[in-house]
């Protein structure tokens, strides 16, 4: 008869099991979103959140009042959780308290009579669901309809945008149904100092929580670069990858990991080589940001002198401490969108006047280039709706549609509520104003009208606004306003050239359409071209002329731009830095021949191996 050994004691297994880890657990190579650049090594933490379940989805009409003050007590209670987050955000840096804490408040308003909460209440009376049902139901619904709007021909932006706003519903829903079902929310009170905290998902109440003193990195398996979760993360300084599929499973309490902010991958255990390798790169990193926190103070000025405005795009006020860490001085598009997001009114007057002004003062004397409402026939928003402002919202092909100035001249409303609220906000600093989609020489003109009657009406009423009123300028994002710009530079006071929409147009591609995608390029010699041509004839003019886009933002295409004439650069805050450090290299003389150069090429392939080889005798 075979005997058989009774099992080890635990302490033996654990030990054995520790010995043998190092072959067991052999290198593991993730992919994920680089949204926060950095390089970290530590052990993984992990962290989960105990699942709400709901056990009750219908009720008896006799319990609906008793439903609804259940509803009413979770609202309080997300109240009081969500106002004492925004007190502890003290902790934090200051840039990041400012990054937080406007997102935090959103979330509090929504609570207040909202859509989300007027539609819940109408489930539980009208159909007998339950508080946390009615909120699961109704958040799906809202989040549902506002992702219904990504149209294909939508910019990358305005598709972040719509995620934003729905991912907002949905946590606000959650925060409700926690509370509703006393379920517990995560905790990260047992964070070690150095590690990397690993997560099936993160949400922006959850960043808000993270001491960026004792985190390493951030990992989760959901998420992307657009969200708000990401924008904290990088206000925060951590680096950080989302996206990371599999990893929360895969990785244990402990294993070493290795994350790259930079290129978006995570290394779980590394093979000895890797850490080498990685070590290197934690103190090249380290060196680099230094080196860029220097270049903040720095003015973007070229070898030889020639002074270069360089501003950030800003679409969230949220982001104003990036801009701030950045270096960037001043806005150079400041998207009003947002202000008409995740209401069912249209903000009145005193309402964007205090939004715009806050924005300005945070700017202390830099200019804020204010671009008036952009919205196009295939985005929807509730507010205009509403209001029956946008009665012809399913346009045909929305790209061609009513968007821009023209839904603006169609509702002259909108626009001298805007107009107003901008001249006021004007007093707190200097203030320039950008009117999108402009193509004929008659829409500037009429906008003028506007503007300027807007102007008289706020002195009639003893409103203080500027004596010589701000600048009214116009973007330049199609190929029509481009080849007519020698005509439009009579009539507007200054230029900012929109390269996305000016190449989507020009190519006739839309980049989110996958089949086409490869044909969308901002160096093909059409939209150089155009880009040329408008910028000269606002040099003519002697007025100024600013890029905006993704070629404003490539540090490898700044001699060419320089070498056309443009003096003003608008990015997104993260590539500052970068176009700055190219531009404090450079000479513009060298830069003019240059750009000489590569404007004689018709091919698109030529003029990227130009871009590509310049400054080594290409």
């Amino acid at each position: 008869m075979n005997r058989i050994d009774p099992p080890p004691p635990q302490h033996q297994r654990l030990a054995r099991s520790a010995l043998a880890a190092p072959e067991i657990r052999s290198e593991r190579m993730f992919h994920g979103i680089a949204v926060s650049a950095g390089v970290a090594i530590g052990p993984v933490f992990g962290t989960t959140e105990p699942e709400a379940v709901i056990t009750r989805q219908k009720i008896h009409a006799s319990d609906t009042g008793a439903e609804s003050a259940r509803l009413d007590a979770a609202i309080a209670q997300s109240q009081k959780q969500l106002a004492k987050l925004r007190a502890r955000l003290a902790v934090l840096p200051e840039e990041s308290q400012a990054e937080i804490a406007p997102l935090i408040d959103a979330y509090i308003r929504m609570l207040g009579p909202s859509r989300l909460v007027r539609g819940v209440r109408q489930r539980i009376q009208e159909t007998l669901l339950s508080a946390e049902s009615a909120v699961m139901k109704e958040a799906a619904a809202i989040g549902d309809a506002i992702m219904a709007q990504a149209e294909p021909s939508l910019s990358a932006e305005d598709l972040a945008g719509l995620r934003r706003r729905s991912d907002e519903i949905r946590e606000i829903a959650r925060r409700l149904v926690r509370n509703l079902t006393r379920s517990p929310f995560r905790s990260f009170a047992g964070l070690p100092e150095g590690s990397i905290l690993v997560a099936e998902a993160l949400r922006p109440a959850d960043a808000a929580l993270l001491d960026p003193s004792r985190l390493a990195a951030v990992v989760t398996e959901e998420g992307g670069a657009d969200g708000h979760t990401a924008v904290m993360l990088r206000a925060l300084g951590v680096p950080a990858v989302l996206g990371v599929a599999g990893l929360a499973h895969a990785a244990e309490p402990g294993d070493i990991a290795v994350v790259d902010g930079i290129v978006g991958t995570v290394v779980l255990n590394p093979a000895p080589l890797t850490l080498t390798a990685a070590r290197k790169a934690v103190t090249a990193f380290a060196r680099e940001r230094q080196r860029y926190s220097r270049l903040r103070r720095l003015p973007a000025v070229t070898l030889d002198g020639t002074a270069i405005e360089l501003q950030a795009n800003l679409e969230l006020p949220v982001e104003l401490p990036l801009i701030v860490q950045a270096g960037a001085v001043g806005i150079g598009l400041l998207r009003t969108e947002f202000l008409f997001m995740n209401r069912e009114t249209i903000p009145d007057e005193a309402t964007q006047t205090e939004s715009y002004r806050t924005i300005v003062e945070a700017m202390h004397g830099d200019p804020v280039t204010i671009r008036v409402l952009d919205w196009g026939g295939e985005k929807e928003i509730e507010a205009l709706n509403m209001a029956g402002v946008v009665p012809e919202i399913a346009d045909t092909n929305p790209a061609l549609g009513l968007r821009g100035i023209r839904l603006l001249l169609r509702q002259p409303q909108l626009l001298e509520t805007q107009f107003a609220a901008i001249l006021r906000a004007s007093m707190a600093g200097p203030v320039r104003v950008l009117l999108p989609m402009v193509t004929t020489v008659g829409e500037v003109r009429a906008t003028r009208e506007i503007y300027e009657r807007v102007a008289r009406r706020l002195r009639r009423r003893g409103e203080r606004i500027p004596e010589k009123l701000p600048p009214l300028g116009i973007m330049i994002e199609t190929p029509g306003a481009a080849l007519s710009a020698d005509a439009l530079a009579l009539e507007a006071d200054f230029f900012s050239i929109g390269t996305n929409d000016l190449t989507a147009y020009t190519l006739a591609v839309d980049r989110a359409e996958s089949v086409v995608a490869m044909l969308y390029d901002p160096t093909h010699p059409a939209v150089l071209r155009l880009v040329q041509f408008a910028t000269e004839a606002a040099l003519r003019m002697r007025m100024p002329v600013a890029i905006c886009g993704e070629l404003a933002a490539s540090p490898k295409l700044t001699p060419l731009l320089l070498g056309l004439g443009v003096r003003s650069l608008s990015m997104n805050a993260s590539a500052v830095p970068k176009v700055k450090q190219m531009i404090r290299s450079v000479q513009i003389d060298a830069c003019v021949r240059f750009a000489r150069r590569v404007m004689e090429q018709g091919d698109t392939e030529r003029i990227r191996a130009m871009v590509d080889g310049f400054g080594r005798g290409d």
